[in-house]
């Protein structure tokens, strides 16, 4: 029987992935790259971090399909959960840092709802 928490936080992993993907292109890269003032090393490395949290969302999302299919893998499971609260906690103290509500990062919530639907697999 599938572990229906970490099923959940896996497809809640991937509109994570959709969002940041199709959503973040149009309002954070694009913006990015057009963005005067940063130097040619700055736009390209902040361009290379959006594409480790692209690969970082994919990997993510597979790992808790794995946990929640296969029981040996509750390890998987366990290890995002905390990524994702880390990712959450840490777009909030990037949001406070920069004056900004945390609230209009769409990652604060997202990865605020993956970690709570990690920490129920992790409890079934």
């Amino acid at each position: 029987m599938p572990n229906v928490g970490f099923a959940a936080a896996s497809g809640l992993a991937l509109a994570t992935f959709a969002v940041h993907t199709f959503i973040g292109e149009i309002y954070v890269v694009r913006p990015l790259l057009a963005v005067g003032g940063l130097s040619r090393a700055s736009r390209w490395l902040n361009f290379y971090c959006w594409h480790m949290t692209t690969l970082t969302l994919v990997v993510m999302t597979a790992m808790f399909a794995y946990a929640a299919l296969e029981p040996a893998a509750r390890g998987f499971g366990v290890l995002f959960t905390v990524m994702a609260s880390a990712f959450s906690l840490l777009c909030i103290a990037v949001a406070i840092k920069g004056r900004v509500r945390p609230w209009r990062f769409p990652a604060t919530s997202l990865f605020a709802a993956v970690a709570a639907a990690g920490v129920w697999g992790i409890s079934s």
